[in-house]
């Protein structure tokens, strides 16, 4: 997943727009950009933030920059924003989501006798691609929603240009945007955690498919939502920072609720509770405040060097942020049995390798997994995180009980089969720990507190709408 941030100010915006960015740098690990309109130009930096934080790369820059609107985005994947000269004028545009026919979408536009400057190791870069979409049509907000109708995936999007920031929301609501104010200043964000130590309050979430243009005039909406939303349910489990929100629902209170549903389920004799740094730790509170066992801190994250696990795409470098940011403390391990919340377990070998390792290695009696979302299915196709079934653990599972894959998970989707229970128990073994249970599907919808059909649930069921 990637995070984009705007800001129009009344002078210069640049360091609301350098914090309001770097406070989307748990979302993504590779690139990083911000662009702002001076005068009758742009100004634009673009680094690779994959060996470094975000604000060691930009800090200079930003203190040379000046204007008074800007976008800025942590990236997964492309390097971004992209500049775009255009029958429209100059633009420059931040996207977030993942575009599953980019390919196929590309070949049309090289028939039509259009090219790519931007690629990452051979890749379409989405962005850009993006873009050539909208300059498609007469103007900018047809050609958004000339985009929207012709990807599969998800997209939402800032576009900065003279007149101000568009703002467009994917239009199933896959991905969230929030319109904030503070004053005359407006800012739109993916994570609503970049509010408010910058002085910004929350006045909009835009609904799936809405289209703002946000300046110093005010904001004016330029396409209606609609009712129709997806948004995905991982942002509160795992994604999202604990202090954002969306549909005005908090992260943090979402993974407490599911913590205590785990609990609520949970008959395992345990010592103590303990969440994995960092998303399973207030599911861990959760589960603690409903079983009334205490909460303790088994492993710490050293958080100063280290970034997510799960976001980087070489799995030796999540092998190795997952092997160097888990310190144990032994003192608290040795001779406990220990419930050990966590946000999901996608592809299980940090788990194994490491954090159940360490844990044996520090003498933990027992560990007890209890995991805050169902078994993950399904790639994800809707952002930039697993791409291949080959990755999840789940169907490892499925193809070492049945010899093959499968295409009809039907009976693993249940969590009361006996082909669920099978693929629980194979897990179970893989991993090295005591017992194992996943957050039923239905607790874990009423943790966030939106109807099911308002939320994606793909990686878990399949199920796209």
């Amino acid at each position: 997943m990637s995070g984009i941030f705007g800001v129009v100010g009344k002078s210069n915006c640049l360091e609301d727009l350098f914090y309001g960015t770097d406070y989307h740098s748990h979302l993504g690990t590779q690139f990083a950009g911000l662009a702002v309109w001076e005068g009758n130009r742009f100004m634009r930096k673009i680094h690779d933030i994959s060996g470094s934080q975000f604000k060691s790369k930009f800090y200079e820059d930003y203190k040379k920059m000046r204007g008074s609107k800007g976008i800025g985005v942590i990236s997964a994947r492309d390097e971004q924003p992209i500049y775009v000269n255009s029958k429209f004028g100059p633009f420059v545009i931040a996207t977030n989501g993942f575009i599953d026919n980019s390919e196929e979408l590309a070949r049309q536009l090289y028939k039509t006798g259009q090219s790519f400057s931007e690629t990452s190791e051979g890749k379409i870069n989405f962005t850009e691609l993006v873009a050539k979409l909208i300059i498609q049509s007469k103007d900018i907000i047809s050609g958004i929603e000339n985009m929207f109708s012709k990807i599969d995936g998800s997209c939402s999007l800032l576009l900065l240009n003279k007149q101000g920031i568009y703002a467009a929301r994917d239009r199933y609501g896959y991905t969230p945007l929030a319109v904030g104010r503070r004053k005359r200043d407006l800012a739109v964000t993916t994570e609503t955690a970049a509010f408010s130590n910058l002085g910004f309050k929350v006045f909009k979430y835009l609904q799936p498919g809405e289209i703002v243009l946000i300046n110093k005039t005010g904001m004016r909406i330029r396409r209606k939502g609609s009712a129709t939303n997806q948004i995905c349910a991982f942002l509160w489990i795992y994604t999202g920072f604990p202090a954002s929100s969306y549909e005005g629902i908090t992260v943090e209170m979402v993974r407490e609720r599911c913590g205590k549903f785990l609990a609520k389920n949970d008959h395992a004799k345990v010592d103590i509770a303990a969440g994995i740094p960092d998303s399973g730790t207030t599911h861990a509170i959760g589960y603690a405040m409903q079983s009334k066992i205490p909460l303790r801190r088994p492993l710490v994250k050293y958080t100063p060097g280290f970034d997510r696990s799960y976001t980087p795409s070489s799995q030796q470098t999540r092998d190795l942020i997952a092997k160097m940011k888990l310190i144990p403390i032994q003192e608290i391990i040795k001779g406990k049995s220990i419930a050990i919340c966590d946000d999901s377990i996608v592809r299980g070998t940090q788990l194994k390798n490491f954090t159940i390792q360490k844990l044996k290695e520090c003498g933990a009696k027992e560990m007890h997994l209890r995991i805050a979302c169902p078994p993950l299915m399904f790639p994800c196709k809707f952002n930039y995180s697993t791409r291949s079934i080959h990755e999840l653990i789940t169907r490892r599972a499925i193809k070492a009980i049945e010899g093959k894959d499968l295409k009809d998970l039907g009976a693993y989707l249940d969590e009361d089969s006996p082909e669920y229970k099978k693929m629980v128990k194979w897990i179970t073994k893989d991993i090295g720990s005591t017992t194992l249970k996943y957050q039923k599907l239905d607790d874990m919808v009423k943790a966030i507190g939106l109807p099911k059909n308002k939320l994606c649930l793909y990686c878990w069921t399949g199920r796209e709408r």
